[in-house]
């Protein structure tokens, strides 16, 4: 029985993922000027990743013959121990190992004015679809894939990798990195794709909201030991998250209930040879 994908096979969801961007790049241009540019980036966004998605989903039913995605309740009481390690995380590795990378004024107009997108266009489309979309794609296809073809480590690890990439800059690369092996870690443990997809929607809704409470000009052009009133409140803050992120994964690690991938491989191999006999 083939999982969709093995490690060749997801980097070419990644490439299809990026050449779907690329190609409705012209849907943005082409709106911009007549329905403005919130209009156009929800326009864009839902015909490129949407597309990426029909496709890897197409392919990987036609190579794995699955169709489904699990989607299963889950206990409240995860919730505060999803949030209290996506902050963490944000507070104490991203946002200080991406304040170590120099970023050209070109890219930090292109923030800038990311920035200035705050309508409910831009909401929907950074924290409704942008989760929805990518986590079907790179937890509910690619991890699911890679967990059943690899060790949980390599798989969790690639994935988030893969993730990353797709934002192509090294500013988001570095929190989808860090986010996407959270989530990938949180699906590995429960198989529970809402899962992901509100750790995605939690990180997005903060990042979105930010822009409201703290001056976008200063967020890309001060230094984060600045903005945190100096090197002592910077370390004595980062050290704070961390431990936020320790007693998150703590948490976490007691309170999902662990998915046993092994039985579900043979249960699935099983029907997969009863259903070749027939």
């Amino acid at each position: 029985m083939k999982h969709y994908p093995n490690q060749t096979q997801s980097w070419g969801v990644l490439g299809i993922a990026i050449l779907s961007a690329i190609v409705f790049s012209f849907v943005m241009i082409s709106l911009q000027k007549t329905a403005g540019q919130e209009v156009a980036f929800f326009v864009y966004y839902i015909l490129s990743m949407g597309a990426a998605f029909a496709l890897v989903h197409f392919l990987r039913k036609k190579v794995s013959g699955v169709d489904q995605y699990p989607l299963k309740s889950f206990s409240i009481a995860v919730v505060p121990a999803l949030l209290l390690a996506l902050l963490g995380i944000q507070l104490g590795i991203t946002m200080p190992l991406a304040d170590l990378i120099p970023m050209p004024e070109a890219l930090k107009e292109v923030f800038r004015h990311l920035g200035e997108m705050n309508g409910i266009l831009s909401f929907l489309t950074i924290a409704i679809a942008a989760p929805i979309l990518e986590e079907f794609i790179f937890r509910g296809i690619v991890l699911e894939g890679l967990l059943r073809n690899y060790s949980p480590r390599k798989a969790i690890l690639l994935s988030s990798f893969l993730f990353g990439l797709v934002h192509l800059n090294p500013w988001q690369f570095i929190s989808a990195m860090a986010i996407g092996c959270l989530a990938g870690w949180v699906y590995y443990r429960s198989r529970n794709l809402w899962l992901p997809i509100l750790i995605h929607f939690a990180n997005n809704s903060l990042a979105f909201s930010s822009s409201f409470f703290i001056d976008n000009d200063l967020m890309i052009d001060k230094p984060l030991a600045e903005l945190y009133g100096g090197q002592f409140n910077y370390y004595i803050s980062i050290g704070i998250a961390l431990i936020a992120v320790l007693i998150g994964i703590w948490l976490l690690n007691k309170k999902l209930i662990r998915f046993n991938w092994s039985t579900d491989i043979e249960n699935k191999q099983e029907e997969f040879n009863t259903l070749s006999d027939e």
